[in-house]
């Protein structure tokens, strides 16, 4: 009797110790549990000690309320039929006023959301073609934000942002999108070349221009300055010999610029060998020559 009696203590020291320890429970911080009373939702458990009564109450679930976030893949076709890879980023939260729909509205929040995804991307990208895609993509993340928001807001839960991480076209497509590229690049960096070119002509040509109009510039000053020299020459000549002509002193400028040239010819170097009469009768012979080519060509200047 005694056994039986120290037997049934300690089966009232158990049962009791599971009572008060199972009327108790811990909610952490930024989560919500849901209490049920014989599988009716009764009341919402914040985070911190809760009370529960043992074996009537359970807490039937527990809710994250921090933001989550979900990457969908959803492949489309876009209206110039190329078949593209979307991945979407779906950042979403627990809304604190609807959590009662959180907790029963779905089973699986996850899948539903994926399905509205689906749903509203093959929507908007069969609508434009693969570049507007490329440059739209905050348009049609912006359009998943706010349909997705509307849907899932009558089952407590919010959207926090939506992100197109990435579009990825078939392989093919991307390869030719390259060609493309680099065609249009290189066709730019041809015209560039070309105008490079064209500018690099131009200058030339005007350097050339220039060049050739200083050359000429130089050539007259310097057949001025020989004229001139000349002129100062027969006059000087013909105030200190009197009775001298101008073609004698013409003869004798031509005779000293004769024996100048041989001159310059034997000093330099580099000079070639030159056969050239050099008897008296020769030089007079020059000289009567060089004379007609002067007056020939004054003749022809008057004209």
């Amino acid at each position: 009797m005694e056994l039986a009696m120290v037997f049934f203590s300690i089966v009232l020291i158990v049962f009791i110790f599971i009572t008060i320890s199972s009327s108790f429970f811990v909610i952490r911080q930024q989560t919500v549990g849901g209490v049920e009373r014989f599988g009716r939702f009764v009341r919402i458990a914040n985070s911190g000690l809760n009370f529960k009564i043992p074996f009537v109450e359970q807490v039937f679930k527990v809710l994250d309320l921090r933001i989550h976030q979900m990457v969908v893949m959803v492949e489309t076709k876009t209206k110039d039929n190329v078949f593209v890879k979307v991945h979407i980023a779906v950042q979403y939260f627990v809304l604190e006023k609807n959590i009662i729909d959180a907790f029963y509205r779905l089973s699986d929040a996850k899948a539903q959301i994926e399905s509205h995804v689906l749903d509203i991307v093959r929507g908007q990208v069969p609508k434009m073609e693969l570049d507007d895609v490329f440059e739209n993509k905050d348009t049609i993340a912006l359009t998943v934000k706010r349909d997705l928001s509307d849907s899932m807001a009558e089952f407590g839960y919010g959207i926090q942002t939506t992100l197109i991480t990435e579009i990825d076209p078939d392989e093919k497509v991307k390869l030719a999108m390259n060609d493309i590229n680099a065609a249009q690049r290189e066709r730019i960096a041809a015209n560039e070349r070309g105008e490079a070119e064209r500018i690099l002509a131009v200058k030339k040509a005007e350097g050339e221009a220039q060049s050739k109009e200083l050359q000429g510039r130089g050539i007259a000053n310097q057949r001025k300055a020989i004229i001139d020299g000349l002129q100062q020459s027969v006059e000087l000549f013909q105030k200190s010999v009197h009775g001298s002509s101008s073609e004698d002193v013409m003869r004798l400028v031509i005779m000293i610029q004769y024996l100048d040239t041989i001159k310059e010819i034997g000093v330099s170097g580099k000079s070639n060998t030159v056969f050239m009469p050099h008897t008296p009768g020769g030089l007079s012979d020059l000289m009567t020559q060089i004379s007609t080519a002067v007056m020939s060509g004054n003749m022809v200047d008057k004209k």
